[in-house]
């Protein structure tokens, strides 16, 4: 079995900081008061692409470039961090890239990777998801024989993204008990486990993954790699249907654990990092912060370091995601309501149902059944998530037909 050796990973440090400098171990006081815990955060959101990727690609292109002086072109995938990464460092060594990317990447991480880029970049759209864009990336790497640079299931990229392990060992202040790691296709978890388990055995690491794309969580359930059928791309930095090959088996055997995150919670941790601490963070990068919530009553008194892996967050994706946590928090609800079709019942609704506080943000008629009745489709937004039980009971008790819908089905 392949695993990263601490010469390799120091070799890499070595690529590293001749094109970027150390990101800050930072302790965070909000958190560590919230959870009786110790926390620092690994500011990987902090590298000149905001993003952790940036090390694997640095290390790898350092690499292809000392085997062959007269590379001049490369090919590689990513749904956006690792496309930066390969885009910076391209126009840093005057190396072609092409680069394939999803046809759903937001705007902004293509707008970053074409500046990092600039004329040594040819971005390709194509598939709807990492898997297809890798799919049509590969193929053309094979087709043409251009190296291909693997966003995670690559040495050089693993050795590359261990060089946080370093860094978070080498800042520490103190023994570290947990680590918490976001996972995708498993690059950063299986290069840091190497190295914090070589360095610091006792720590306990504990992988992340949302729920809706658990490619090394059911690696780890059926102990194989699996290709999952249908993946939820919403953490579009951590979701891929298939962990990759090398990663697996340095996960398996470094890793303590793997928690799965509701995209709900996701959305609500990036909301709470801006309100708290003013920082922007991505959805992947929050993965490691909701595991902290997950795990708080076994953290207490505890070291804990959580790696916040990115912060490229599309400023247009805001909306969806206050929209999402407002919902998991359960401050938001929808309802389809009939609604008496006699003059007052609006007035009768908001006087005698909702709270002081509660307030209607969605109100749609969809078709009137008959003269009596038009069902009606309610957003209700409550201060507090208790509140929504006096509006359910009033909602019976004055009459009125209704049933909880998801925002889903509005469309």
């Amino acid at each position: 079995m392949y695993e990263p050796t601490i010469s390799a990973i120091r070799t890499a440090s070595n690529n590293i900081y001749k094109f970027m400098i150390k990101t800050p171990l930072e302790h965070n006081t909000n958190i560590s008061r919230k959870i009786n815990a110790n926390v620092f955060l690994k500011r990987e959101d902090l590298t000149p692409v905001r993003s952790y990727k940036i090390r694997g690609a640095i290390n790898k292109l350092t690499s292809l470039y000392e085997q062959s002086k007269n590379i001049k072109q490369i090919v590689t995938c990513s749904a956006g961090n690792h496309a930066q990464g390969v885009a910076y460092i391209c126009n840093k060594m005057k190396i072609q890239g092409k680069i394939y990317m999803p046809v759903i990447t937001t705007d902004q991480k293509k707008d970053k990777v074409a500046n990092f880029g600039g004329d040594y970049v040819d971005i390709v759209l194509v598939g709807d998801n990492f898997d297809e864009s890798y799919d049509n990336a590969k193929k053309f790497s094979l087709d043409n024989k251009i190296p291909f640079v693997h966003p995670f299931d690559d040495e050089k990229v693993i050795e590359g993204q261990a060089t946080v392990g370093l860094e978070i060992l080498e800042s520490a202040p103190s023994p570290i008990d947990y680590i918490f790691l976001p996972i995708g296709g498993g690059g950063l978890s299986a290069g840091v486990s190497s190295y914090i388990n070589h360095f610091s055995p006792h720590t306990k690491i504990i992988g992340v993954q949302p729920l809706g794309a658990p490619s090394m969580f059911e690696a780890f359930r059926q102990n194989k790699t699996v290709k999952l059928d249908n993946i939820n791309s919403f953490v579009d930095g951590a979701s891929v249907k298939k962990s990759g090959e090398l990663n697996f088996p340095i996960c398996k055997k470094n890793l303590d654990d793997i928690i799965l995150i509701d995209e709900g919670h996701i959305c609500q941790k990036i909301v709470e990092m801006y309100n708290d601490n003013g920082i922007i963070i991505e959805p992947a990068g929050v993965l490691s912060l909701c595991a902290l919530d997950i795990m708080k009553g076994h953290l207490e008194g505890k070291t804990v370091v959580s790696v916040i892996s990115g912060g490229n967050s599309d400023a247009f994706r805001m909306s969806e995601i206050l929209e999402r946590s407002l919902i998991y928090g359960n401050k938001r609800h929808y309802f389809k309501i009939e609604f008496p079709q006699k003059p007052g019942t609006l007035k009768d609704f908001v006087i005698k149902v909702l709270g002081h506080h509660d307030d209607i943000f969605y109100f749609r008629y969809t078709k009137v059944i008959n003269k009596e009745l038009g069902p009606v489709i309610v957003g209700i937004e409550v201060k507090d998530p208790t509140d929504i039980i006096s509006i359910r009971n009033n909602m019976t008790n004055l009459g009125f037909k209704f049933e909880k819908i998801s925002n889903v089905d509005l469309f």
